[in-house]
């Protein structure tokens, strides 16, 4: 489990257009990652909106957003599109990533432990330290705790 402080661990992933997107290309930048379990359900809808919503907002404080997902990249690609997303959205089909970031796993109703993608973010700055992340949040807090947090974090070089 990744912690506050950490050094993000680089990967590389397929976007929704099945090109890869190296973690550390991006350093120099702060960047939001924010995980959700199913392209298209309601939730999700919800929280990759919340994200495409204030786009202008995270990117003028020098901060990239990535979705990440289990959803191969032609179901990434058609979501993309359909909610005008502006920003990648990452494939993790074998989930390898989610996994080694911590959010493996969901509880159904406190009882049984599914293997699904458990809705979390993480903020890194521009040397990709990791400087807010919650596992298991809410689609709309998501947004709002990973905006705040670039918004307050200082400008790193």
């Amino acid at each position: 489990m990744l912690n506050i402080g950490d050094q993000a661990p680089d990967f590389t992933l397929n976007n929704q257009d099945d090109q890869p997107i190296t973690l550390s290309s991006l350093r120099g930048q702060k960047v939001i990652i924010f995980v959700f379990p199913k392209a298209g359900t309601a939730g999700c809808t919800a929280q990759a909106c919340a994200f495409r919503d204030q786009y202008p907002q995270i990117t003028s404080e020098n901060a990239v957003i990535l979705g990440l997902s289990a959803d191969t990249p032609a179901a990434l690609k058609k979501w993309h599109t359909s909610q005008k997303l502006q920003y990648d959205l990452l494939s993790d089909p074998d989930q390898e990533v989610i996994n080694a970031w911590g959010a493996q796993g969901m509880n159904l109703l406190g009882l049984l432990q599914v293997s699904k993608a458990t809705r979390s973010y993480w903020v890194l700055d521009e040397q990709g330290k990791i400087i807010d992340m919650q596992v298991g949040v809410g689609p709309r807090e998501s947004m709002e705790r990973a905006l705040k947090a670039v918004q307050q974090a200082p400008v790193k070089v």
